[in-house]
């Protein structure tokens, strides 16, 4: 298993649990578009926050990130898994960002960890495209599942209601698959198979 991914996981839960104990905490620290640019330190937070009125969320980020987290950890070095963690969870922030200032989207909070997993995701599409799973019930390597997550988190981002940030999402996998594209020369680990489950 991953040591920097039993981190992550290990700090997200327990600000989830601050989250829950510590009234008002959850707001002072997600992502507000409004005030982008005054906090910028909101782009990092909001990384660490879950919905603190169910397990739902925080379920599913640490099932995705544990999955995918502990087998890229096997092929790249600890500095490229952070590096590809902060980037793409920051730029998903930026393209969350923007869809707001393009009216897209309005002034809606968000937070958790998804645009750092998706980039997570991206690199072991790149890294590892032998890797298959499930997408909605339907067995595809990880390259095919990409593909299916770039349409809709492009298609979810025009639809304000959905109440998720899939320009987020979309972000965050695109730095994963630049970022893992830009090192793969140096990735000479052997990479395993895995099957999961991802929506």
């Amino acid at each position: 298993m991953g040591k920097i991914t039993n981190y992550l996981l290990l700090l997200i839960g327990i600000i989830f649990i601050f989250q829950l104990l510590i009234p008002n905490l959850t707001e002072t620290f997600y992502f507000i578009p409004a005030v982008a640019m005054a906090q910028p330190w909101r782009f990092l937070t909001s990384m660490f926050l879950h919905d603190p009125t169910g397990l739902t969320h925080i379920f599913f980020n640490a099932y995705a990130l544990y999955l995918f987290g502990t087998i890229l950890e096997r092929r790249i070095n600890a500095k490229d898994y952070l590096i590809i963690y902060f980037g793409a969870g920051i730029l998903g922030g930026l393209c969350f960002y923007a869809t707001y200032l393009l009216g897209i989207i309005p002034d809606i909070p968000a937070l958790g960890a998804s645009g750092a997993i998706y980039g997570i995701m991206g690199a072991v599409a790149i890294l590892m495209p032998e890797v298959r799973l499930f997408v909605i019930f339907l067995p595809m390597s990880i390259r095919q599942a990409a593909v299916v997550w770039i349409v809709l988190e492009f298609l979810g981002t025009f639809n304000p209601d959905s109440g998720i940030a899939s320009a987020a999402h979309l972000g965050g996998l695109f730095f994963g698959l630049i970022y893992a594209w830009l090192i793969k020369g140096s990735s000479i680990k052997p990479s395993p198979i895995i099957y999961g489950n991802a929506a």
